[in-house]
């Protein structure tokens, strides 16, 4: 798999911006993936942290799945890794964790997320609270979402660097 990724317009309208900025730091953590075997990602490259390239696409698919599914659009989405038990279950890895089971995870939540978020304005609020707290606009969540994967990609760049050596914005 070769991942594209394409800066938005620069004279794109505000939803097209957002959206655009979003999808390019999905592809780039993708992108951070690209030709390694299922070994490569799930190895925890800087010790005594247990982050992995792989646990961080899980990671991803878990924070769409909360941002997009419970709280925009208020679904009774479920944790798809973690639990009370293992709050940081998506980080916890075991030989028979695949990346085809954790890129399709992602991708059915991304798809989901791109669902729930159509239709609505940029001033929208969710349905759903965040621990019970307030509201959010469709536009807060695109910005969380941009920040998440923009951090998360940084701790993705030193992983593939300690993996296999390989450099690249």
């Amino acid at each position: 798999m070769t991942t594209e990724r394409d800066e938005p317009a620069v004279n794109a309208d505000e939803r097209t911006m957002l959206e655009g900025w979003l999808d390019y730091h999905r592809r780039t953590l993708a992108w951070k993936c690209d030709g390694l075997t299922d070994e490569q990602l799930r190895t925890a490259s800087v010790p005594p942290s247990k982050l992995s390239l792989m646990g961080l696409v899980r990671h991803m698919a878990e924070v769409e799945r909360i941002w997009f599914r419970r709280v925009l659009a208020d679904e009774d989405a479920g944790p798809l890794y973690f639990s009370e038990a293992d709050p940081d279950g998506e980080f916890h890895l075991t030989g028979a964790d695949t990346w085809q089971d954790a890129y399709g995870a992602w991708q059915t939540e991304i798809g989901l997320a791109r669902r729930n978020a159509a239709g609505l304005a940029l001033d929208d609020l969710s349905r759903g609270r965040r621990h019970g707290g307030d509201r959010f606009s469709l536009r807060w969540i695109y910005t969380h979402m941009i920040e998440e994967y923009a951090r998360h990609n940084g701790h993705a760049d030193l992983l593939r660097e300690c993996v296999d050596g390989s450099t690249g914005d």
